[in-house]
């Protein structure tokens, strides 16, 4: 459903992702995961269409995402690390303005705008401005305007920072039930615990290289570890940082 294709993004003399090759199946969860820095947003920023790749291309369902960007838009759902609203659009005008930007009528629009609200805790904060919102707040909005078209495709940045344990369980589970529903999902986060409980596989990303891809049980066979991924995850990203230094 996905297909990186020698994906690469260099700034000056400095590779931010190197040569980048992975195919994310229909109906997987798979986890994006680094540390800071380690080019995980710029990937995605290259999969929306934000960044121009310097090298290489991203397929979604078979669709360039630079040369057919409106057709792939139309089939994925975007949650960046932090979402940006107009600070003076309600909740409920925000989900009315982008269902209708994918081309639902204005009936239509409201009521899957009113259904997510409730669905994400924000009934009673839909008539108030953006600019109010805390950020988890603003996270459950950005993460209705990315469902709100039904997407089979989620791309999600960091999509439960700011969460509160009760918010972020919710999430996850929903992500868990889109999935089960065929929808592909690719998601960044630094969060090894959640991604351990929610993604059926994992590539690690440490200064612009993948460096290990698979199962947790493929990644600890591969790396001669064992334990859980943030053990297995200290141990590849320590050693891919001894390569490079040498």
């Amino acid at each position: 459903m996905i297909e990186f294709q020698g994906l690469t993004k260099v700034y000056g003399g400095f590779q931010a992702v190197k040569p980048l090759s992975l195919t994310v199946r229909r109906g997987e969860v798979f986890g994006f995961l680094g540390p800071n820095g380690a080019g995980k947003t710029t990937t995605i920023r290259m999969m929306m269409g934000i960044l121009m790749p310097s090298a290489g291309q991203v397929l979604i369902d078979g669709l360039d995402c630079h040369a057919e960007p409106a057709e792939v838009k139309r089939r994925v759902g975007y949650l960046p690390d932090t979402p940006i609203f107009y600070d003076y659009l309600r909740g409920r005008e925000i989900l009315q303005f982008v269902a209708e930007m994918h081309g639902f009528t204005r009936r239509d629009a409201a009521e899957r705008g009113a259904r997510l609200l409730a669905e994400f805790g924000l009934e009673e904060a839909g008539e108030d401005y953006a600019v109010n919102y805390s950020l988890g707040m603003k996270k459950r909005l950005g993460l209705a305007c990315a469902l709100i078209h039904d997407p089979s495709v989620l791309i999600l940045d960091e999509p439960i920072n700011g969460l509160d344990p009760r918010a972020s369980r919710e999430v996850q589970e929903r992500l868990l039930a889109a999935a089960a529903r065929g929808v592909t999902i690719f998601v960044s986060t630094h969060l090894l615990d959640m991604a351990e409980k929610l993604c059926d596989r994992v590539g690690i990303i440490h200064h612009g290289q993948l460096v290990a891809t698979g199962t947790l049980d493929e990644i600890r066979a591969e790396a001669s570890a064992s334990g859980s991924l943030e053990d297995v995850f200290l141990k590849i990203t320590d050693e891919a940082a001894d390569e490079i230094a040498q």
